[in-house]
């Protein structure tokens, strides 16, 4: 679906909703949050849509969530989440009471009053949004001073060293330092092979285009501003595009980077760590997972990602859950989701990834919920020696920057902003726009977006 269809879709919805907000619902609903009683007992049928990750952490949540609402029917809908689908539901008058989503759209409806604001879901349930998630993660889901969404998961990004061609071109482990570009480049020229002018091994794989607001928030930068306005012409933005182009020139340049990059057997058993491909390259946590089966094959090691300060920092995304403001049961959804991501969830989901784990004979490289205590809780009790110290190094980096996330920035036309910033980025590491003039280009394109929306 195209963003300006999505934007059509979205303001046909909000008439929708302001034609009918007379009629009201059954179950407390009818689009208001103030009108909602958050600390009731959870009673009738709650509707779910979007919860369609029953893996074995999903499925623990699911049952988990269930005991504590009691004789409460749940309905799910465990497809995925669509846009279009969801702005047809709210016309229709056919509304889920609670949505799963990205948390980069979650901003978008919120300036549309497309779903319920959350802080008296929060109040009525005794939770403190300081306490049970990461600053950055809630800052995900705020617009105007409101929290609107019950957030989960944060993956933190690092750097995974591949210390076999690490040690053969003697490199150490503080040579790969995103804070000293001259430090860090240097290596990189010491690891990095081609055949011919084609790339045959990566010093460093920034990911260029795949972590995008890690790089701009390690150098100060955001993508939008505190009242979701964007902000792509920031001059800490530039500055991170202009060091990424520095890394992919020096190895063969952007177009034959993203060529070899696209040739590699990420998920499978030629990888590019088996393969000897990259000597350091940045990755989420749920990337050693994929690496577990390997780990006799490989010489793993991870390294902070470091933010121009020369200190760790981090940044990823995740999921959270809705209240669509026509809701028919917003209490129980209310107390739903935030079942799902208390420390009771979370212990459930634990103790069946452990028992995957055994049964698999892998390597648990533990959850990571997006809250500090239950991660904390769960490092404590599953996460044990795996039988390869550098796996145990990797598992314990990713805990260690965890708390260190910072947020790019919530926007209402944060699908725009993140293509936009695609664009820019391709276009200035390809050489076809300066970097200015890709930023300033991307930035009236994600300001006209912004201004349909908020307008």
């Amino acid at each position: 679906m195209t963003y300006r269809r999505l934007v059509t879709a979205m303001v046909g919805v909000a008439t929708v909703l302001a034609a009918t907000t007379a009629c009201g619902s059954s179950g407390g609903g009818g689009g208001s949050a103030d009108a909602v009683d958050f600390g009731a007992k959870a009673t009738g049928t709650l509707s779910a849509w979007g919860f369609n990750n029953a893996d074995d952490v999903g499925k623990a949540r699911i049952g988990y969530a269930a005991q504590q609402l009691g004789d409460v029917k749940i309905e799910m809908d465990q497809t995925n989440f669509d846009a279009q689908k969801f702005t047809t539901r709210l016309a229709s008058g056919s509304v889920p009471d609670v949505v799963q989503m990205d948390r980069e759209l979650v901003v978008t409806y919120a300036a549309q009053n497309l779903v319920m604001p959350l802080d008296k879901c929060l109040s009525a349930n005794t939770v403190d949004a300081k306490q049970r998630w990461y600053p950055n993660v809630v800052a995900d889901v705020t617009y105007k001073n409101q929290i609107w969404a019950v957030p989960q998961f944060y993956q933190p990004a690092a750097i995974l060293l591949n210390r076999t061609l690490m040690e053969a071109a003697g490199v150490q482990d503080a040579d790969i330092d995103t804070s000293n570009p001259d430090r860090l480049i240097a290596a990189i020229a010491k690891m990095y092979k081609a055949n011919g002018d084609v790339p045959a091994t990566l010093g460093f794989n920034p990911q260029a285009t795949g972590q995008i607001p890690l790089w701009l928030v390690a150098m100060g930068g955001k993508v939008a501003d505190a009242d979701g306005k964007p902000t792509l012409t920031d001059p800490a933005n530039a500055a991170a595009i202009e060091l990424l182009k520095k890394i992919v020139d020096a190895q063969g340049g952007y177009a034959k980077y993203k060529s070899f990059t696209d040739s590699f057997d990420v998920f499978g058993d030629k990888n590019q760590f088996v393969g000897n491909q990259v000597a350091a390259e940045v990755d989420a946590q749920w990337y050693p997972n994929v690496l577990s089966p390997y780990k006799d094959k490989v010489k793993l090691g991870a390294v902070p990602f470091k933010g121009k300060d020369g200190q760790p920092v981090t940044q990823a995304g995740g999921s959270a859950f809705v209240i669509p403001a026509k809701a028919k049961n917003p209490a129980a959804a209310c107390k739903w989701a935030l079942a799902l991501t208390d420390d009771g969830s979370w212990s459930a989901a634990a103790e069946a990834r452990a028992a995957t784990v055994k049964a698999k004979n892998s390597v648990n490289t533990g959850l990571f919920t997006g809250s500090p205590a239950a991660d904390k809780a769960i490092r404590d009790k599953y996460i044990t020696p795996s039988g390869s110290a550098g796996f145990d190094q990797v598992i314990s980096t990713y805990y260690d920057i965890v708390g260190t996330g910072k947020s790019a920035g919530a926007s209402p036309a944060g699908q725009q902003i993140k293509q936009e910033m695609l664009n820019a980025v391709t276009a200035a590491l390809l050489g076809t726009k300066t970097v200015q003039k890709a930023l300033e280009d991307a930035q009236a394109a994600s300001m006209g977006a912004y201004k349909n929306i908020v307008g």
